[in-house]
C-alpha cells in the first residue's frame, strides 16, 4: 500500500489556507493593536486579544468536529464545512485592516472576532478530511505532507508581508490581506476540482449501526487515548512555554537585542520543515509510538542542553535544529495515533479531542510558566528546566500507551480493512 502523494497535496490545501491565514493574524494583528489602537501588551498577549483564538478552538473544535462527523450531503461531511468556512473567512478578514485605516476598533474587533469563530467553525472538519480519505497506515506519511503544505502556506504569508507592507509607521495593510484572502480562495478552488470527498472516503468494515456502537470505545482502547492526549498536553506544555519566552530570555539571559533571538526560533522551524518527510518514513517503518519517543527525547534533551548555556552560543543552532526535529518527528504521528482510534464516522469528534488538549495547553503555559519565572529565584534561567520537564512527562505517559499504533495492531483489530 502507497500514498498518493499528488492526492494527499492537494488535501493538503485546505491546512495551507489555514495556515496562510494564521501567519498573517499572528504577524500583523498585534502590531495593528499596538501601533494603531495604542493597546498595552498586557490587553493583546497570553490573556488578552490574541489568546481569542485559542479559548475559542478550546470549545468550538471539539463541537463542529462532531457536528461534521454527522453531516451528510452530496458533497461529503467536511467539504460543505471547508467551503464556507474559507469563503467567509477570506471575505470577513478584509475588516481588519479596513478597520485598522480607518481607526475604528469596534469595526476592527468585530471583524476580528468573527473571523475567528468562522475560523473555529471549519477548522477540525478540514483538518479531519485527511484521515477521512487516507488508510489508517499512511496517516503519519500524509500528515508529514499536510503540514509541509501549512508551512507553505505561512512561508507565502511571510513572503507577501516583506514585500507588500511598506516600511512607514502607518503601512496599508489591505493589499497584503487581500493577497492572502485570494491565495485561500485559490487553495479552496483546487481543493473542489481535486477532491471529491464521498468517493474517497475510505469504507469501514462496520455498517452505520455498528459504527454508532463503536463509538464507544473499550476500556483498553479508551485508557491509551487518554494516555495519548495528555502526552500531547504535555509537549505543548513544555514546546510552547519556549516559543512565548525565548524572545524575553534571549534579551534577559543571554543579552540578544531587539530581534536577533529570531534566527534561532527560524533555524529550529526549518529543521522542523526539512524533518517531516523523514520523520513520515520513520513512523512507518518502526511504528509511530516509538517514532514519537525518538522525537521526545530529541526534544527534551535539546531543551535540558539549552538550560545550561548562561551565554548565547553557536552551538545554540545545532541545539535548536535538534528541537525542530523532535517536534516534527512528534507531530507527524501524534495527530494519526489520536484518529486511529476513531472510525470514519467519527473522525471529527476525535480531531476535536486533539485540539481540545493542545489548544487548552496553549492557553494554560504561557500564564503557567510565567508565574513560575517571576516567582522563581532563578528567573528566566528556570524557563528551559520547565519545558524540559514537562516534555518528560510527556515521554513517561506515552510509554503506557498500548493502541493507536499501526504496527502491532494493523493485522489483529478490526482496522485490516486498510490493509490491501
Amino acid at each position: 500500500m502507497k500514498l498518493n502523494y499528488k492526492r494527499t497535496i492537494f488535501v493538503g490545501m485546505a491546512f495551507m489556507a489555514i495556515c496562510a491565514f494564521w501567519q498573517i493574524y499572528d504577524s500583523l494583528v498585534p502590531k495593528m493593536l499596538i501601533k494603531t489602537f495604542q493597546l498595552s501588551e498586557g490587553m493583546i498577549g497570553a490573556g488578552g486579544i490574541m489568546a481569542l483564538d485559542n479559548v475559542l478552538a478550546l470549545f468550538m473544535l471539539p463541537l463542529f468536529g462532531a457536528l461534521s462527523d454527522r453531516t451528510k450531503t452530496r458533497i461529503g461531511k467536511r467539504m460543505p464545512y471547508i467551503i464556507a468556512g474559507t469563503v467567509l473567512s477570506s471575505l470577513t478578514m478584509l475588516l481588519l485592516p479596513l478597520g485598522n485605516h480607518l481607526k475604528i476598533f469596534p469595526l476592527f474587533f468585530t471583524g476580528l472576532l468573527v473571523t475567528l469563530v468562522i475560523m473555529s467553525v471549519y477548522r477540525s472538519p478540514a483538518v479531519a478530511l485527511m484521515p477521512t480519505v487516507t488508510p489508517k497506515p499512511l496517516r503519519s506519511k500524509a500528515n508529514a505532507v499536510i503540514n509541509l503544505m501549512g508551512a507553505a502556506g505561512g512561508i507565502i504569508t511571510l513572503a507577501a508581508i516583506r514585500f507588500m507592507v511598506p516600511s512607514v509607521s502607518a503601512p496599508n495593510y489591505f493589499p497584503v490581506f487581500v493577497f492572502v484572502a485570494l491565495l485561500m480562495d485559490l487553495c479552496l478552488v483546487v481543493l473542489c476540482i481535486t477532491i471529491k470527498e464521498p468517493k474517497l472516503t475510505i469504507k469501514d468494515d462496520t455498517d452505520e449501526k455498528e459504527e454508532v456502537k463503536a463509538e464507544r470505545l473499550p476500556k483498553e482502547y479508551r485508557r491509551s487515548l487518554i494516555l495519548i492526549l495528555l502526552s500531547v498536553f504535555a509537549w505543548f506544555m513544555g514546546y510552547n512555554a519556549v516559543t512565548t519566552w525565548f524572545s524575553t530570555y534571549g534579551e534577559v539571559v543571554w543579552g540578544l537585542k531587539g530581534g536577533s533571538f529570531a534566527f534561532t526560533l527560524i533555524i529550529a522551524q526549518i529543521s522542523a520543515i526539512a524533518s517531516y518527510i523523514p520523520a513520515g518514513f520513520l513512523a512507518g517503518k518502526i511504528g509511530r509510538k516509538k517514532a514519537i519517543m525518538v522525537g521526545v527525547i530529541l526534544l527534551a534533551c535539546a531543551f535540558l542542553c539549552a538550560a545550561f548555556f548562561r551565554q548565547f552560543s553557536i552551538a545554540m543552532y545545532f541545539i535548536f535544529v535538534l528541537a525542530g526535529m523532535g517536534w516534527a518527528t512528534i507531530n507527524v504521528s501524534s495527530y494519526p495515533m489520536v484518529v486511529e482510534l476513531a472510525t470514519v464516522g467519527n473522525v471529527g469528534k476525535f480531531t476535536g479531542y486533539y485540539y481540545t488538549f493542545s489548544m487548552a495547553a496553549q492557553i494554560l503555559t504561557p500564564i503557567l510558566s510565567g508565574e513560575i519565572l517571576k516567582s522563581s529565584h532563578l528567573g528566566y534561567k528556570f524557563l528551559f528546566p520547565y519545558a524540559t520537564v514537562c516534555v518528560v512527562i510527556s515521554l513517561i505517559t506515552m510509554i503506557f500507551v498500548k493502541h493507536g499504533d499501526t504496527k502491532p495492531e494493523a493485522h489483529v483489530s478490526i482496522e485490516a480493512f486498510d490493509v490491501e
